[in-house]
């Protein structure tokens, strides 16, 4: 695979509630984000990817997606509106480091990339 998923996220309108649910049904434990944001991250255990469970941000519905690994989060938007998609999101920083941007495919499914701090992988 040559850019692997590397996150995902599940946001809706109550992420207490969700963190609870993906909590007692998967034994997730939660780091909450700090800054203002209603997110927690669950860390990836021996296999697996990261993810973070939160609320929407305004005016957004709550949506799932996972976020790909790749290096120039501006050219990866550029590529998927070549080819019929639609940014989203981005590029933006992250105040974690890294980069984000999303996007939809030519069905509306969203889709995430991710470019993570200099020097670290995507």
């Amino acid at each position: 695979m040559g850019n692997p998923v590397v996150w995902f996220e599940v946001l809706g309108k109550d992420g207490d509630a969700l963190r609870q649910f993906y909590g007692d049904m998967f034994g997730w434990s939660f780091e909450r984000v700090e800054g203002g944001m209603d997110y927690g991250m669950v860390q990836p255990g021996e296999t697996g990817i990261g993810g973070g469970v939160g609320t929407s941000p305004d005016g957004a519905p709550p949506y799932q997606t996972f976020y790909v690994g790749v290096d120039d989060v501006a050219a990866a938007l550029a590529r998927a509106e070549s080819l019929g998609g639609a940014k989203t999101v981005g590029p933006m920083d992250l105040p974690m480091g890294g980069t984000i941007g999303m996007f939809t495919d030519p069905e509306g499914h969203l889709i995430g990339l991710f470019k993570g701090p200099e020097g670290q992988p995507a």
